[in-house]
C-alpha cells in the first residue's frame, strides 16, 4: 500500500537511536529528508544508528530532552518533530517513578516549548495505550479512558494533557499516537525491561522456556513497526484540520492472547530450527500495573488520517522473526 510520505523536509526524531526511532530515521532517510536525531543513549543503541552515520543527510546530537538547551539546539531549522524519546516500561516506572517522570513529563514539556519557540510546523508524539488504564471497554476508543495503573501511564496521559493545552493556547499543530505493543526489527531482547516478543524469541532460539506472566489469557493488540512508521508519516503530513490536536490509536485492531502469541512464535521459529516446536512454556505471577486486555479501535485513524495497516500479527511476525533469527543469535 502506498501513502503520502514526508519528503525533502527537515525532521527531528527524538529518541532516534531507540527501536522505534531508528526505524523512523531509516524510513525518513529513504525519502531524501534531512534527519536530526537527538538521543542520550540511556535506552537507545549506537549500533541502531551505524547505517546512517556516514549519510550527509543525517545529524546526530548526543543530548538529553531533560536539558532544555539540548532541545533548543535540536529543533533549530526543523519543520517536523517526531517525538519518540521516553522511558518506556511499566515495571521500570514502578521501580523508578522519579526518573520516568523527569524524562517523560519534564522532557516532553521541554520539547514542546523548544518546538513552540522555533515555530515548528508539526509536532507528532508517541503516546501510549497504557493511558486506557482500568477502562474495561473493548475495543479501546480514543475518547474513553480509565484511571492510570502505573507511573508510566500517568506520564503518558500527562503528555496528552500538555499537548492539548499547547495546541489550544499557542496554536501548535500537534498529534499524538497511542502505540499498542510495537514489535519488529531493532527491538532489543536484553535487559530487565525488554518487550515480550524479542525476549521470548531469544529464549526460544536458545531452547529455553519463556515465562508468561499469569495464565496466558491476557491479550494485546500487537503492532508491527511498519504500521507505526506509516502513522508517523500520516500524522506529520495530514491537512485534515479535524485531525489536529487529536490522539490516535496506532495498532492493527486485532487481539491476541499470550498463549496464542507464543504458539505463533514457536511455529514460525521452528521453520528455522525444528527443535523449537517442543520448547515448553512456563507460567509465572501476574505483573503489577498491567492492563489485562488491549484491543484498539482504529476507525478514527482510518477516517481522519487515511490509515490502513499493512501488517497484521501473522504478517508482521513473519518479517520480525526472520530479522530476529538473523540478528539475535
Amino acid at each position: 500500500m502506498s501513502y503520502h510520505k514526508i519528503q525533502k523536509t527537515n525532521v527531528l526524531v527524538t529518541g532516534g537511536a531507540g527501536f522505534i526511532g531508528s526505524n523512523v530515521c531509516a524510513d525518513l532517510l529513504k525519502h531524501d529528508n534531512q534527519v536530526v536525531c537527538l538521543d542520550n543513549f540511556s535506552t537507545g543503541k549506537k549500533e541502531n544508528l551505524n547505517p546512517f552515520l556516514g549519510n550527509k543527510n543525517f545529524t546526530l546530537i548526543t543530548g538529553d530532552i531533560r536539558n532544555f538547551q539540548d532541545c533548543r539546539n535540536a529543533v533549530q531549522g526543523v519543520n517536523i518533530v517526531l517525538h519518540q524519546a521516553a522511558l518506556g516500561s511499566v515495571p521500570r516506572s514502578l521501580n523508578d517513578p522519579i526518573t520516568t517522570n523527569e524524562v517523560n513529563i519534564s522532557g516532553f514539556l521541554n520539547m514542546l516549548v523548544a518546538a513552540r519557540d522555533e515555530k515548528v510546523k508539526r509536532f507528532v508524539y508517541a503516546a501510549s495505550s497504557s493511558t486506557y488504564g482500568d477502562s474495561t471497554a473493548l475495543p479501546k476508543t480514543e475518547e474513553l479512558i480509565g484511571k492510570p495503573l502505573s507511573p508510566y501511564a500517568v506520564t503518558k496521559y500527562a503528555n496528552e494533557l500538555y499537548a492539548h493545552v499547547f495546541a489550544l493556547n499557542y496554536g501548535m499543530e500537534i498529534i499524538g499516537l497511542r502505540y499498542f505493543n510495537v514489535y519488529g526489527r531493532n527491538q532489543s531482547p536484553e535487559g530487565a525491561y525488554a518487550a515480550a516478543i524479542p525476549k521470548f524469541v531469544k529464549l526460544l532460539m536458545a531452547h529455553q522456556s519463556p515465562v508468561i506472566n499469569g495464565n496466558g489469557t491476557n491479550s494485546r493488540d500487537f503492532t508491527y513497526i511498519d504500521n507505526v512508521i506509516q502513522m508517523n508519516h500520516l500524522a506529520a503530513l495530514t491537512e485534515n484540520k479535524s485531525a489536529l490536536g487529536q490522539v490516535f490509536n496506532t495498532a492493527v485492531g486485532e487481539r491476541t492472547d499470550l498463549n496464542q502469541l507464543t504458539s505463533l512464535l514457536k511455529k514460525q521459529l521452528s521453520e528455522f530450527d525444528s527443535k523449537i516446536a517442543s520448547v515448553e512454556i512456563t507460567y509465572g505471577k501476574e505483573r503489577a500495573g498491567d492492563i489485562p486486555h488491549s484491543l484498539a479501535s482504529i476507525e478514527k485513524a482510518k477516517n481522519l488520517l487515511g490509515y490502513k495497516p499493512t501488517h497484521n500479527l501473522e504478517q508482521g511476525l513473519k518479517e520480525a522473526v526472520k530479522w530476529y533469527w538473523e540478528n539475535l543469535r
